[in-house]
């Protein structure tokens, strides 16, 4: 297995470059990103790269992260930020969910979060004494002209954004980016960005009327008729829980009615206004990477080996050079596209243009 990771990584894309721990950095050009890198996924080594940033945040700190949706097993075992969480002071952040289930309300939560193993550090969720919105004006944003988020968003004096790098049935891969933009996004917030995104039935005939989807559905919008799923457009709020939570992909975004790109756009459009607020440093872990994201009930098995854990400054590199590898691992271009049928490429490309950072890095393992 070693001989084939290290095979991988001698090929990167042209986005990327690999290099040792003590490659000079002089010759880098000021629009290439340094990401650093380590195969072993561990405790010590989540912090050690995280210290390898050189980044000193200061303040009350966050650490923005996924707790698993009930039922969820591929979500990252809690313990791998256990040392990051003591050597920081942090405090475990998020928000609820926009659709039913225990994280949609604060108590239960938090009840999830320690069932789940998230007993080690003090956990705020931001929006549980509501929500506040930002402007956009001067961003020259295409979407958007205010955000909402939870309400102790500005408590924090820094972030630390953990995130687990997978896939995602709307949005292609869920890492830093949609971390941020849904992740620290109120229910309105969440609701703003999927708004318009009604899916469609696209394989009826594999439809075998299992009501997952129905039983998660926070609209009531789903029934079964002859067997089969369909939905009330009217009552559909757009959130994609069924998309996640149907095991035969029958449903999936309608990209005639929101294209995929507008809703990555809108995805990086919630990030790059949280980058603006509060420094940040990212962390993507590549491990259980499957189809489908935390947020789903259902845990489909990973489509390709672990591959190691990434931090960077310059979070359009981190996640350039996560797709990269994922991309290696599976022995294609686009292993979400591939998985999915959505590429997230969309996202890079858009967050690149609004200056949230480059898509071209030098990817150096650290030993």
């Amino acid at each position: 297995m070693k001989q084939i990771i290290y095979f991988l990584l001698a090929f990167l894309p042209f986005c990327g470059v690999f290099s040792q721990e003590n490659s000079s950095n002089k010759d880098m050009n000021d629009s290439v990103a340094i990401v650093y890198f380590i195969k072993d996924i561990t405790p010590e080594n989540v912090l050690k790269l995280y210290e390898k940033t050189g980044v000193d945040l200061k303040g009350k700190l966050g650490v923005k992260i996924h707790f698993g949706e009930d039922g969820n097993r591929n979500f990252l075992n809690p313990i791998l930020t256990k040392p990051l969480m003591e050597k920081t002071g942090a405090t475990f952040v998020e928000t609820n969910v926009l659709y039913v289930g225990k994280r949609r309300f604060t108590p239960s939560h938090i009840a999830l979060a320690k069932e789940h193993g998230f007993t080690f550090a003090p956990i705020d969720i931001l929006d549980s004494e509501g929500e506040i919105d930002y402007s956009t004006l001067g961003m020259n944003l295409k979407h958007f002209q205010r955000v909402k988020t939870g309400s102790h968003f500005p408590n924090y004096d820094a972030y630390i954004i953990y995130s687990h790098f997978k896939g995602h049935g709307s949005a292609g891969f869920g890492g830093a980016i949609k971390n941020l933009a849904m992740g620290f996004a109120s229910p309105g917030g969440k609701m703003a960005q999927h708004n318009s995104e009604v899916p469609v039935i696209a394989n009826r005939d594999k439809c075998n009327g299992c009501g997952n989807c129905i039983k998660n559905c926070p609209a009531g919008a789903l029934s079964l008729v002859d067997d089969k799923i369909v939905i009330d457009e009217e009552k559909c709020i757009g959130c994609a829980k069924c998309i996640a939570e149907c095991p035969r992909r029958v449903i999936k975004p309608d990209n005639t009615r929101i294209e995929t790109n507008v809703f990555l756009e809108r995805l990086v459009e919630y990030a790059y206004v949280f980058t603006q607020k509060k420094p940040m440093v990212f962390i993507n872990v590549l491990a259980n990477i499957s189809s489908s994201c935390d947020c789903s009930a259902r845990a489909p098995l990973p489509f390709t080996q672990d591959i190691g854990i990434l931090a960077s400054k310059d979070i359009v590199a981190i996640e350039q050079a996560s797709h990269d590898l994922v991309a290696k691992g599976h022995n294609c271009d686009d292993a979400f596209l591939k998985e999915s049928g959505v590429s997230g490429l969309g996202q890079l490309e858009y967050a690149q243009k609004l200056k949230m950072g480059t898509r071209k890095y030098k990817l150096v393992e650290i030993k």
